[in-house]
């Protein structure tokens, strides 16, 4: 697919014309709080992985509604002090996978920590082990829709929230700096990296890569691949409920959280990225508030984005800050 999306110069001035809800800060405060009436219980269990470099924790906490979600915590061999944390999130579909796989951030020096998606983990990788106890009204199979009916119902407030929580989480073990923590993740995971972004004050650093649930006005009417598309079918079959529906997805908006953003951003994007479109990522980058920000564009690449070479960037950009 060659370039679809607007221009450069274009991009680079773009605004989403997504409607920030007038109850936005209301509604995900009192989210984290009913959420912080649960004790967070982080366990961490070590595992015999066979590494010897890398020492790896299974992780338990609990996320939205006190719901167990999973997690590893991957750290260096030997470390006795308290380590640069990198917390990330997971793609759309995926797990944690197995306590083995993941290995570069615990190879740079620094503590790793990866959470599960609840209700994901089935199609692609090595699974994940965090059931989403919540059931829904009538929606698209997928996850987009679950909850699509009102705000406090949608599947992303749990996800959001649980992603919170993991900070929390991962900061609560020894051998983390809190004061160091930075959020990562790429697609879905760039997207929960832009919530937590907005979510939590006081994080050193976050790098969204190629994010999803970005400008959902532009990109359910821009793309038809899934995971978006999944929108769309649903409407296909519920006429006359478009307002309602971009409504509740408001509230779930990365463009929304970036303008809260209070930390250095790294973010990427692909040129040619028909899955999460350029411009709805700098619809996102556009907004961010921080004024310490850069965006990597990689031209003729899809949403695989830049890849290793996106790596070999956020591994120099993140001496400066974890």
């Amino acid at each position: 697919m060659a370039l679809f999306d607007l221009p450069l110069d274009e991009l680079r001035k773009y605004r989403s014309e997504s409607t920030v809800p007038g109850d936005f800060d209301a509604f995900w405060d009192k989210t984290l709080r009913e959420t912080r009436a649960h004790d967070l219980d982080a366990r961490f269990e070590p595992v015999d992985t066979g590494l010897s470099t890398v020492r790896v924790h299974d992780v338990t906490f609990a996320g939205f509604g006190g719901h167990p979600v999973k997690g590893w915590l991957r750290l260096p061999a030997g470390a006795a002090e308290p380590l640069p944390l990198v917390v990330e999130f997971i793609g759309y579909g995926g797990g944690r996978g197995l306590p083995h796989e993941n290995l570069l951030w615990a190879s740079t020096g620094r503590a790793h920590f990866v959470m599960d998606t609840r209700g994901q983990g089935s199609v692609w990788g090595a699974g994940a082990g965090t059931p989403d106890p919540v059931g829904s009204a009538p929606g698209y199979p997928g996850f987009m829709t679950r909850g699509i009916d009102a705000p406090e119902n949608h599947y992303y407030r749990r996800v959001f929230t649980d992603a919170v929580r993991a900070i929390e989480a991962a900061r609560a073990h020894p051998l983390t700096d809190a004061s160091r923590t930075v959020a990562i993740g790429s697609s879905q995971g760039g997207g929960i990296t832009l919530a937590v972004g907005g979510l939590v004050p006081d994080l050193a650093a976050v790098a969204p890569d190629v994010p999803f649930l970005c400008d959902f006005p532009r990109a359910t009417t821009l793309t038809d691949r899934p995971p978006y598309r999944e929108i769309g079918l649903f409407l296909k079959t519920h006429h006359g409920r478009t307002a309602d529906v971009l409504r509740t997805l408001s509230y779930f908006d990365g463009v929304h959280f970036a303008a809260r953003g209070r930390a250095p951003a790294l973010f990427s994007a692909g040129g040619e990225d028909q899955t999460c479109p350029p411009s709805t990522v700098f619809a996102a980058y556009n907004a961010w508030a921080h004024e310490d920000k850069t965006i990597e564009l990689y031209d003729f690449n899809d949403h695989e984005g830049g890849g290793p070479f996106h790596e070999a960037v956020k591994l120099r950009w993140l001496r400066s800050y974890a």
